[in-house]
């Protein structure tokens, strides 16, 4: 497992496992977002076994599969309410952790300085460097 934390109430990781799950709501982690759709992974990966094994483990999962067409400001706005409903911290994951972080990214535009956006991605170890016209573009449309 490789959680790396965005803010205190949001961090992102590569692909998970079910048995992760335990050690992940140990962790204090409420919430898991799955961001990777099911044909990219195999049936122990799958929602509905995440879904089981997050829930047997205490968690709320919830599930936004995301490709680079539908990394939008629609899906980014539908992972904030995620987010901001959940009741404790969040992990979301994909197959590395990047779609989780831009959708965040795009979900923030306009709420935090860009600055601060893509320091917290660069800090977690995904560069959005290039992403800086399209939040800059989003933080006036607000």
């Amino acid at each position: 497992m490789d959680i790396r934390p965005l803010t205190p109430g949001y961090a992102v990781s590569p692909q998970i496992d079910a048995d992760d799950l335990p050690a992940i709501a140990a962790a204090g982690f409420t919430t898991v977002i799955c961001n990777r759709p099911d044909p990219e992974v195999g049936p122990d990966q799958s929602c509905a076994t995440m879904r089981q094994a997050a829930e047997a483990a205490g968690l709320t999962f919830s599930e936004l599969p995301l490709v680079q067409e539908t990394l939008t400001p629609e899906n980014a706005a539908r992972q904030r309410d995620m987010i901001e409903a959940a009741s404790g911290p969040v992990l979301a994951y994909c197959r590395s952790g990047t779609r989780c972080t831009v959708i965040w990214a795009l979900g923030q535009a306009g709420r935090m300085p860009t600055d601060e956006i893509l320091q917290a991605a660069t800090k977690a170890g995904y560069q959005l460097d290039g992403m800086r016209p399209v939040l800059e573009a989003l933080a006036k449309q607000d």
